[in-house]
């Protein structure tokens, strides 16, 4: 009976081994097959165990698990039916903003310097190639208008800020929403009433800021829920709500959710990824940045930044010297501006504004050695991309003292009229005429595509990830949008025609990650970004799965490129649980794209079971 035993355990343990065995080979094959291969060979994987889960039953409404062969030209790769989903401790990731991933790499940081919040991009073989899953409970967002005041909870479940700044009315907690009524650190009573107040100091007319147009572009450095840019739209200005994702945790993540004009970004070693002269004001109410730092190194970023005659309208406890740091802190900077030929324009209470010069006169009459000095004659102030700041004055070009002061016409008319900048790229006012008309015809024929899917408020946050010469935006002028207009790093700096347009936007490469946060653009326009990208060498995939992150459920693309491209998109979307909308030809609006395509898709609003389970 004993041998017999032995025998059966042996068969039993055998019988199991191999069971195990054929398991973890359909996981490898299985795993391989789906993961193994990507565009080009260019993207390299890193999957944790924990770090993702298929969607299969998890996914509401998942498809089957087969794959099929694609490629964007002739190089075939495998093309999964399903991706993994990342778990939930990723809904947020912003994998170049990615602390964890800083950690993993083992950066050597200066923390003092604010480096450990720029850019760092994980390596190709870390990146996490996985769907990112909504958090539990999402809906589709409010929409605009009213998102200005209110969004989900469920969206940005984070109510950190609503405790630690509920005596200056950020933001409130209300039943399923979050509230903003207006407030901010220096603007307890609303931002509307603090506008008005910063346009009474320059006498302005109306106390409106713009200043019958000439205020259209704006800099809010540590912005918070950047509620001081969203007062600022009611008077036709744009502000670019800048701030990092430091202890005030997702308040970008907030300025997006509720359609406001907004980026993740910091003033650290790097230059803000801006042109020259591309704002009318900066502005900075207790943002916690010491300007001092460095020979003003922050502070002549900001000089970079601003026109001629611009200004800068700091609201902190230096500006009116209580005690004897603040006062230390109040003369050093103000010696030091001066020295940077700002002047005051205004001051009052708790606000000091200073202004630009128009000119490069002041920076010739400054006794030899004086510091900060000019910045070298070959140095390029719209190089931007991973270009260390420099603590300098950028001096003015002949032209803009020539002109004495920017040369551009008052909003709304600057948005169709030549910018004085085109010369620099050898355009012709004719040839800006003719992009603005060939776009609008674009645009209205991509509304005209999408109009059985979107109605008057679906739009609000767009991002056009090629933007040329800002046209495509400008098109969008009536429709109660705004949009992010991006230029490759690697083509022509465009960028500050955008701005002198009265547009925003900012530098990017597409084989990287972009700085938001997922679910933050109702629809993206991408004009031969992908065949941009197979140049570079980059995975065409990779790019698939970042526009997913940001793109918001129940989004659009709008893609504009080559027919393998669309058929290599077209392989994707069930993968990617997205849905052709609409196909066009894009020969009947200009006949130098006769081999284009138009390709519209809509990303579904998918929840995993897990997120169900937490919202039931």
């Amino acid at each position: 009976m004993r041998g017999r035993s032995d025998g059966g355990q042996k068969k039993r343990l055998i019988t199991s081994l191999c069971a195990v065995a054929i398991f973890l080979g359909f996981l490898y094959v299985y795993y391989g097959s789906i993961f193994g291969s990507s565009s080009n060979g260019a993207s390299a994987l890193e999957y944790g165990g924990k770090s993702l889960r298929k969607i299969g039953s998890s996914y509401l409404g998942g498809d089957d698990e087969s794959s099929t062969k694609s490629g964007l030209e002739d190089g075939d790769v495998v093309v999964p039916k399903t991706f993994p989903v990342c778990d939930d401790r990723h809904s947020e990731l912003i994998p170049c903003l990615d602390r964890n991933i800083i950690y993993q790499m083992r950066l050597k940081l200066d923390l003092s310097v604010m480096e450990h919040y720029e850019r760092h991009c994980p390596p190709p073989e870390r990146r996490y190639n996985c769907l990112i899953p909504p958090p539990p409970g999402y809906k589709v967002p409010i929409k605009w208008p009213q998102s200005r005041d209110e969004v989900w909870k469920a969206n940005i479940p984070h109510t950190h800020l609503a405790h630690e700044k509920s005596d200056q009315n950020w933001m409130v907690v209300k039943g399923e929403k979050i509230v903003f009524p207006g407030g901010g650190t220096h603007f307890h009573y609303g931002a509307d009433k603090y506008i008005a107040s910063i346009a009474n100091m320059l006498n302005f007319s109306h106390n409106n800021l713009n200043n019958e147009g000439r205020v259209r572009t704006v800099l809010d450095v540590g912005c918070g829920v950047a509620s001081f840019g969203a007062y600022l739209l009611s008077s036709d200005i744009i502000a670019m709500s800048l701030a990092p994702n430091d202890v005030h945790q997702n308040q970008i993540q907030f300025a997006l959710e509720r359609g406001i004009p907004a980026c993740l970004g910091v003033l650290g070693t790097k230059r803000l990824p801006y042109p020259s002269r591309s704002f009318e004001l900066a502005h900075c109410s207790r943002c916690r940045i010491d300007w001092l730092q460095r020979d003003g190194i922050l502070l002549l970023e900001l000089d970079r930044l601003l026109r001629p005659g611009g200004y800068f309208a700091y609201s902190s406890p230096e500006a009116y010297a209580q005690d004897e740091e603040d006062l230390r802190i109040w003369k050093e900077m103000s010696a030091l501006v001066e020295r940077m030929c700002w002047r005051i324009a205004a001051k009052r209470n708790q606000t000091v504004i200073w202004q630009k010069p128009l000119t490069n006169d002041c920076y010739m009459e400054r006794a030899p050695g004086t510091n900060p000095p000019l910045c070298r004659s070959d140095d390029d102030p719209d190089a931007v991309w991973g270009v260390p700041m420099e603590a300098c004055i950028t001096p003015y070009s002949d032209h803009d003292q020539k002109a004495k002061g920017s040369g551009l016409a008052p909003w709304p008319a600057r948005l169709t009229s030549p910018p004085p900048r085109l010369a620099d790229f050898g355009y012709s006012n004719e040839m800006f005429e003719i992009d603005t008309e060939t776009w609008r015809q674009r645009v209205e024929n991509y509304w005209n595509l999408l109009s059985p899917k979107i109605e008057a408020n679906t739009l609000r946050n767009l991002m056009d990830m090629k933007a040329n010469m800002g046209s495509f935006a400008a098109a969008l002028k009536e429709r109660n949008v705004w949009v992010m207009n991006v230029i490759p790093e690697d083509g022509p700096n465009t960028l500050k025609l955008i701005y002198d347009r009265g547009l925003i936007g900012t530098t990017h490469n597409w084989c990287e990650a972009f700085s938001t946060y997922p679910r933050t653009y109702d629809l993206l326009h991408a004009w031969t970004v992908f065949s941009d990208i197979e140049k570079k060498g980059c995975s065409a995939e990779d790019l698939l799965l970042e526009m997913d992150r940001i793109l918001r459920p129940k989004g659009f693309i709008i893609i504009r490129d080559k027919q393998p491209v669309i058929d290599f998109v077209r392989k994707y979307l069930s993968a990617l649980h997205w849905e052709a909308v609409a196909t066009a030809d894009s020969s009947s609006d200009s006949e130098h794209e006769g081999d284009n395509v138009v390709f519209i898709v809509q990303k579904k609003l998918w929840l995993t079971s897990e997120s169900i389970l937490n919202s039931e």
